[in-house]
């Protein structure tokens, strides 16, 4: 008799499961980076506890200092003539900054981007002020399963507890205060306050007071109608569209933008004054700051009083539902913000709303996959990760620059947080396709529409060649030129393949074919024509190279060496080759499932030829024997910025556990002998180790320690010196820079050791000991597969996929006697063989285990 599948599955809840590894702190917060984290892919917020005062720190994605600088765009000149000049410096110079032209050139074109702006713009803080002699901060609580935080206090010695969350429906926060029993709780706070972010407004950043316009604070006038004395606040701040030098504060500009926090209470505010303790003067209380008015404490009254109405029926109400608040971000152009904004009311039925749309919508969210392993580091950094991409990411939001939507002074400002094109950017969105978020790639999706147009204009106007040209960096504003036009990062051809790599990942992950046609097709087009035009020039094969091949010349390794004299170390970088590889190929089967490869043989003629042409990938002989080197010439032991000489690995797909055994063995050779600055390799390095199932999970787990904050986020930390970091480097210096957006993607590396797909062979825990028990669900597969599948025991005890598409399964069978099959019409096989290949229907869903006899 056949004995039924056993699983876990219909027990599995990812929801119960996150809930497993909250990120709290027993102790009031110190800094930025103590404070829990919330968002809603748009908003994000920092909650931090100071032992006076709950202090929230708000930001947003599409809230940025728009100002771009293009000076110097009359000098930038062509390619062609930029090519001209560096070629005519001498060869033997050290440095091409030596020369003179260069370094003028050099140091103009770095011009703009040394100005303060663009950037992420904060938003400002709120502040809820106690007296620490009746209430005592003792830490927080973050509740991932649900985005809650619940800031635990003691009130006359009672235990209270604040609860925070963002609105996942709106760019609004929500508080109130509970009893130790959850029941609601009157206020024990003495003040509120909203903060505009101090460096922001001050001489540092913006040396110019002409560049910055503080409003006069706005408190909001009959808010929360049918409810006297309730209290409301807010400032507005405009962000000009032009630069200082071209700024007319008192006019303004059409383009302007602005964005306005509100507070709404649910108990009196007052505008009191009281004595300056080091004049012992007294003075009025900050124009944006209001005394709490306790219940039963009557109004001072007054000119400057926030409230309205019957102050004791307020206070009455004020007690029966306890403390709520509720503080809303808005933005857009300045004239739409003109006015005053609408506020819900900050009433308990308010709250309760919208914390039931917020579980909801979090219940949603962790629906799609899950993990459950013996491993509980890996599992907490699992589903931690992926809270906080929820929190940063959201579809129809502007895409997330270096640090997301958390900001606070110059928190999330380093190199404008901008968009960096050569991992930096794309790695936050390796994640979402494996772990069946595939939503949160549509943000990136948008970014690259919303480059084409410029990258279009610099293929045309600088390069003279057809397609598009992807920058080196980018801001989400208005821009006529490349931020960063320097020949060095900026002729990182990479880049340009690796911009629109992911959408051809969102194609084979979904099979949605509409999304192939309408939004994947013509940006690989645009840029494939750009890098056959490329390839193609008088200057990229030939005589001069002795071989007949297409070369890439030239180019930069990605941030190693720069543009040098003579070109050396300028050509044929492997990240540019694979790349380009994996383009062209991708290119290549879009024409042929679209039907589209008469109306394009001209350029796939091209593509063809030359990747009958294509380059050797730079070789060297190593310490550990024959390995990979980012371009020729290359010493074998340079110390790397990122994992470019493994890129053939990832995110190139050329190489891993299926390939020939003399590739496969190259492969891992250059895994092993490579040496990395640490900083951009926490994801990197790691995936192509799980590519190739050699990474060592206790080592992996010591970096992720290494790299941790007390927000549960991993930060970029060096890792040894004698590449561009010395032995007085700080490590840490990269810590405080803002919150890494690029590292939530770890849950990715531990998606590659349970499963593995890409080149469309089904691989299942092909980097994990299978005597650890573990477990995933729904994890998305090439193929728009749905896979869950356990292990234990030393052997894969279940798996379960389902089809979405109907395309055809290929599994490497876990199993040596083969697997016994049951197809979603109940019917069973034996599939003998390592490779399991059945034809699918969409929406079937078939159950393996090991064959036993039918």
């Amino acid at each position: 008799m056949t004995q039924p599948i056993q699983t876990t599955i219909a027990d599995f809840d990812p929801l119960a499961r996150a809930a497993e590894h909250p990120i709290t702190l027993d102790r009031p917060t110190r800094n930025f980076f103590d404070g829990a984290l919330l968002g809603n892919g748009g908003l994000g917020v920092t909650v931090t506890t100071r032992p006076d005062a709950v202090a929230i720190h708000f930001g947003h994605n599409s809230v940025w200092d728009i100002r771009v600088a293009e000076d110097y765009k009359d000098e930038v000149g062509t390619f062609q003539e930029v090519m001209e000049k560096v070629g005519a410096i001498p060869a033997d110079l050290p440095r091409l900054e030596m020369d003179e032209w260069f370094n003028d050139y050099y140091l103009k074109m770095q011009a703009n981007y040394r100005k303060p702006y663009p950037r992420p713009f904060p938003c400002g803080t709120f502040v809820i002020g106690f007296d620490r002699r009746r209430v005592q901060t003792l830490g927080h609580h973050l509740d991932i399963s649900t985005g809650l935080c619940e800031v635990s206090l003691l009130a006359d010695g009672a235990p209270c507890t604040l609860q925070v969350f963002a609105d996942m429906q709106a760019d609004r926060l929500w508080l109130r205060l509970v009893d130790a029993q959850g029941a609601p709780m009157a206020s024990p706070f003495d003040r509120v306050r909203l903060v505009p972010d101090p460096e922001t407004f001050g001489s540092r950043l913006l040396a110019d007071p002409a560049e910055a316009r503080i409003p006069d604070p706005m408190p909001i006038e009959g808010l929360g109608e049918g409810r006297p004395g309730a209290g409301a606040l807010a400032f507005r701040q405009v962000l000009p569209f032009q630069t200082p030098a071209q700024y007319d504060p008192a006019a303004g500009h059409p383009k302007d933008r602005a964005f306005c926090l509100s507070l709404a209470v649910n108990q009196p505010l007052e505008h009191r004054v009281r004595t300056n303790t080091v004049s012992a003067v007294p003075e009025p209380m900050d124009a944006l700051e209001r005394a709490l008015v306790a219940a039963g404490r009557p109004s001072t009254g007054g000119a400057s009083s926030a409230t309205s109405g019957d102050t004791p029926a307020q206070d009455a109400s004020t007690g029966r539902e306890g403390f709520v608040a509720c503080v809303q971000l808005d933005h857009g152009l300045a004239a739409e913000l003109a006015g005053p904004v609408d506020l819900p009311a900050a009433t308990a039925e308010g709250f309760a709303a919208a914390r039931a749309a917020a579980v909801a919508a979090w219940a949603d969210y962790w629906r799609r996959s899950g993990v459950k392993l013996s491993d509980p580091e890996l599992e907490r950094a699992w589903y931690r990760n992926l809270y906080f991409l929820n929190c940063a990411v959201a579809e129809g939001v502007t895409c997330p620059g270096l640090f997301a939507n958390w900001s606070y002074k110059d928190i999330g400002t380093a190199w404008h947080g901008d968009y960096h094109m050569n991992y930096n950017t794309q790695q936050p969105f390796w994640v979402t396709f494996s772990s069946n978020h595939v939503d949160k790639h549509l943000p990136y999706v948008d970014l690259v529409d919303f480059l084409r147009p410029i990258s279009r204009q610099w293929a045309r106007d600088y390069y003279g060649m057809r397609g598009a040209y992807y920058p080196h960096s980018a801001y989400p504003v208005e821009m006529t030129m490349f931020p960063y036009p320097v020949p060095g990062w900026g002729w990182e051809v990479c880049e340009t393949p690796w911009s629109v790599q992911s959408l051809w990942w969102h194609y084979l992950y979904t099979q949605d074919r509409t999304f192939l046609a309408e939004r994947v097709f013509e940006p690989f087009k645009e840029a494939t024509l750009f890098v056959v035009d490329y390839m193609t020039r008088p200057e990229a094969r030939g005589e001069r190279w002795g071989d007949d091949r297409y070369h890439v010349f030239p180019t930069v390794p990605p941030e190693l060496y720069g543009l040098m004299p003579g070109f050396r170390f300028n050509y044929d970088c492997i990240a540019d080759l694979t790349l380009i590889r994996f383009m062209f190929k991708a290119y290549l089967e879009a024409c042929r499932v679209l039907d589209r490869e008469a109306a394009e043989a001209e350029t796939i003629a091209q593509v063809r030829e030359i990747l009958a042409g294509f380059p050797e990938y730079p070789t060297a002989e190593s310490q550990r024997g024959k390995v990979w080197v980012s371009v020729p010439g290359e010493h074998p032991e340079i110390v790397y910025n990122c994992a470019t000489s493994t890129m053939p690995i990832f995110p190139g797909e050329e190489v891993g556990l299926g390939s020939p055994r003399e590739q496969y063995e190259l492969a891992a050779t250059t895994y092993r002998n490579q040496s990395n600055e640490g900083g951009n390799d926490l994801v990197f390095l790691n995936v192509q180790g799980a590519r190739l199932g050699l990474l060592d999970l206790d080592r992996f787990r010591r970096q992720l320690r290494y790299c941790l904050l007390p927000n549960g986020t991993y930060a970029d930390v060096a890792l040894q010196a004698l590449g561009r970091y010395s032995d007085t480097t700080p490590f840490d210096f990269m810590v405080n820079m803002g919150v890494w957006f690029e590292n939530f993607a770890v849950p990715f590396v531990i998606n590659e050791c349970l499963m593995q797909s890409y080149d469309g062979a089904l691989r299942l825990f092909p980097n994990w000991p299978l005597d650890e028990p573990a477990e995933f669900h729904t994890l998305r597969a090439v193929g728009a597969f749905l896979v869950s599948a356990g292990c234990a025991d030393g052997e894969v005890q279940w798996v379960r996929i389902v089809s979405e598409a109907g395309a055809r399964l290929s599994l490497v069978t876990p199993w040596a006697a083969g697997a016994e099959v049951v197809r979603g019409d109940g019917s069973r096989s034996h599939a003998a063989g390592p490779l399991l290949e059945l034809d699918t229907v969409a929406g079937e869903t078939l159950e393996l285990r090991p064959y036993r006899g039918l």
